[in-house]
């Protein structure tokens, strides 16, 4: 039987990797998204389009109600707003939150009550959810929720045959990606030990993996895809440019 998933953030990059590699195995895939071009993505890949907030609770219903047992979902969607902490508004922070950690909440419950046959529930959560950053105070602190949020539906939907589990991406290249400016892409080249972006397809390759039996022992984990970021400590630049370790220190 073809089994269906639900990808919130549809229309961005890393929704419509994700959307395309589940199609590549033969799933059916509802996409979600509040930008209009989430009917163009949709339509490309054969899948089903909804063009809604996932913040607000009767969309969300919608969604739900109108597919069936779901298999698998993924919360995809997401904001990012880079605010030093003195700056942090209760809007921001508030929009931030409801966008990253309560819709991806009460998406999860209400998908999971539906899902009658086990299923997979799968998160897009961030590196900056397992280190800070400057000016990722909302974002970083909704990711680092979203992480934990994971490991506790996976603890309480296990009885159920539900997985859950997160990925972290680091930098991934696409749109939000080329708004970088030269500095800061010169510095994460330096501090990610493979000195390069992700692809949108590695995110969804780990995605779509998560969703398929061959993970079905696999829960409650957050996975960095990130080239090692997350790994790695000092002396990264000297790695990559093959000044480690000094021949002094080789020869011993």
């Amino acid at each position: 039987m073809t089994k269906t998933a639900i990808v919130t953030g549809g229309a961005g990059d890393i929704g419509k990797a994700i959307a395309r590699g589940l199609r590549e195995i033969d799933w059916d895939v509802a996409l979600v998204d509040v930008a209009e071009t989430v009917h163009e993505t949709a339509a490309d890949l054969g899948a089903r389009a909804f063009c809604c907030d996932i913040t607000d609770r009767t969309a969300r219903a919608e969604v739900v109600a109108t597919v069936s047992s779901p298999g698998a979902l993924v919360n995809c969607a997401g904001i990012v707003r880079l605010t030093p902490v003195p700056d942090v508004s209760e809007a921001e922070w508030r929009q931030t939150m409801e966008t990253n950690l309560y819709a991806p909440f009460f998406l999860s419950q209400e998908v999971a009550r539906s899902m009658t046959d086990g299923g997979a529930i799968v998160n897009i959560a961030s590196v900056s959810g397992l280190r800070a950053g400057f000016g990722r105070m909302s974002y970083g602190v909704s990711k680092a929720a979203l992480i934990h949020m994971t490991k506790q539906f996976a603890l309480e939907l296990a009885p159920r045959g539900i997985t859950c589990n997160a990925i972290a991406p680091g930098p991934v290249e696409g749109d939000m990606a080329r708004a970088h400016p030269p500095d800061q892409v010169a510095d994460y080249l330096k501090t990610i030990p493979q000195a390069r972006y992700a692809k949108a397809k590695e995110i969804a390759d780990a995605v779509v993996f998560l969703c398929t039996p061959a993970a079905g022992h696999i829960s409650g984990q957050c996975i960095a895809v990130d080239g090692g970021w997350t790994a790695a400590g000092v002396g990264v630049a000297a790695a990559q440019n093959q000044t480690w370790p000094p021949p002094d220190l080789a020869t011993r």
